[in-house]
């Protein structure tokens, strides 16, 4: 079904009555909610095609903060009735979007809208307002500061190219992934998980052209290694447990049941399970060995950045 917003076709399943009993050209009838469920689906397609929240997605951050409409609309400065209307039958522009994806995706700064915009709750509703953000921000603070520090690595590199695989870095990927390969391979530890994540990455552009998690992987003496992977570790959403060893501590990974793992296609998980036939027997030192022997590993000089032109030719397995 297609109905025009904004001046831009968008395609989207819209509900109707058909009346058995009625002419052909007279069949056909919505109710009043089925119009509004209709339009509303339409403002969501709408969203999804310019890359904007949906309004179930505002409702989401409303509702992680424990706040009503009116209230969130205050918290960020905006008439009382805004909110209401995105959750209903208008669309945000981008300015509005990208405010509510701040606070969404950082607790600290809904904080600081709170504390900027207190003169417009009661003393009890703020505090029980702030209590809620801060519990947010113990759950999920260490993953967003995590990845800021993660994707600032990746600044160089935020278009696609041949360093990252024509794709840009995907975070959720990389944990399901490393949680995908983590309950598939026992014992599973840094060494080893860093060049399994680089086949994987191989493979994938070698047949689609384009890489899994748009991580970029330098020449080290280990074998490629991608660029933050000691900003990697500290991934909230990733299951790891350190291990003192012998010379130094060591990284022992296991899966993570609380991930979506939906991001993973069955078409990527197929490579997943080629790369884990392959190597989950080896040892890092084996699958160190192995790859060093690679015809990307070759032609590039130690600290140089991999090119997946050359990650792409790997050996056949």
């Amino acid at each position: 079904m297609h109905r025009r917003q904004k001046k831009r076709e968008v395609e989207y399943e819209e509900r109707f009555l058909l009346c058995r009993n009625c002419a052909e050209e007279e069949n056909e009838f919505e109710t009043g909610s089925m119009t509004n469920e209709n339009m509303m689906a339409a403002r969501n397609a709408y969203r999804t095609a310019h890359g904007l929240l949906t309004s179930d997605e505002i409702i989401e951050i409303r509702e992680s903060y424990g706040l009503s409409q009116v209230d969130l609309a205050r918290l960020l400065g905006w008439g009382e009735a805004t909110i209401s209307r995105y959750e209903s039958k208008a669309i945000q522009d981008e300015a509005y979007d990208n405010m509510l994806r701040i606070i969404r995706d950082n607790p600290l700064k809904a904080i600081e809208f709170l504390d900027k915009n207190q003169d417009k709750f009661s003393g009890m509703k703020r505090a029980q307002i702030r209590a809620r953000m801060e519990e947010k921000l113990d759950l999920y603070g260490r993953e967003f500061l995590t990845r800021q520090a993660l994707e600032s690595e990746y600044v160089r590199f935020s278009q696609p190219s041949e360093w990252n695989g024509n794709h840009t870095l995907d975070i959720d990927k990389l944990e399901s992934i490393i949680s995908y390969y983590a309950e598939r391979v026992e014992n599973l530890y840094k060494v080893k998980l860093m060049k399994m994540l680089w086949y994987a990455d191989a493979l994938s552009f070698q047949v689609w052209n384009r890489s899994m998690t748009g991580l970029v992987y330098r020449h080290e003496v280990m074998g490629a290694l991608p660029i933050g992977h000691y900003r990697m570790m500290s991934l909230a959403n990733l299951n790891i447990r350190e291990e003192e060893g012998y010379d130094a501590a060591s990284y022992h990974f296991y899966s993570n049941k609380a991930l979506d793992m939906t991001c993973i296609s069955g078409e990527e998980a197929e490579i997943l399970d080629r790369v884990i036939d392959k190597f989950k027997s080896f040892s890092a030192s084996e699958i160190v060995n192995y790859m060093h022997e690679e015809q990307a590993y070759k032609e590039t000089d130690p600290g140089e950045i991999i090119p997946y032109t050359l990650a792409g030719k790997i050996r056949p397995f």
